[in-house]
């Protein structure tokens, strides 16, 4: 395994909005694509709020997980310490943008019974996914200066 030093966000340190921005824009990949094939899925076999709800988060965090798994595992880890990297990278980020995202589509009207054909379905979701990533930006940035969440990967890139 190639480690390499990044400096003082190795461990705890002070991180940068550009730290937490891009940690979090990484986080909002995965989660986007688990949110949205989640909410496709449950909206197109017509299922009721909570199980689509339950997909698209299931799938958010299998989506996010699944990114970082595979940076580090192409930086030479073994696959159980992918999957300890990847809880403490991602797991606080991925809850709380689902917390967000979800919440939000919830309280849009209309926007959960929205079909694939309507635009409140594809606004309320981009509306939802913007606002996870403002409010989580802020938890990444804390996290990473006290050398959790998205600092943990930062030795095997």
């Amino acid at each position: 395994m190639t480690q390499h030093s990044h400096g003082p966000h190795d461990g705890h340190g002070p991180a940068t909005w550009a730290m937490a921005a891009r940690a979090t824009l990484h986080c909002l990949t995965g989660c986007a694509l688990g949110e949205v094939l989640g909410m496709v899925i449950g909206t197109a076999l017509a299922w009721s709020n909570a199980p689509t709800v339950v997909l698209a988060t299931a799938l958010a965090f299998v989506f996010g997980y699944s990114l970082t798994m595979s940076a580090v595992l192409r930086a030479g880890l073994g696959f159980k310490e992918a999957i300890k990297v990847a809880l403490a990278a991602d797991t606080v980020s991925i809850l709380v943008m689902e917390l967000i995202d979800n919440g939000v589509e919830l309280v849009i009207p209309g926007a959960m019974n929205a079909q694939l054909s309507q635009w409140l379905f594809w606004g309320s979701l981009a509306l939802a996914l913007a606002l996870a990533f403002v409010v989580t930006t802020p938890v990444n940035r804390w996290l990473i200066g006290k050398g959790k969440g998205h600092a943990v990967m930062h030795q095997y890139h």
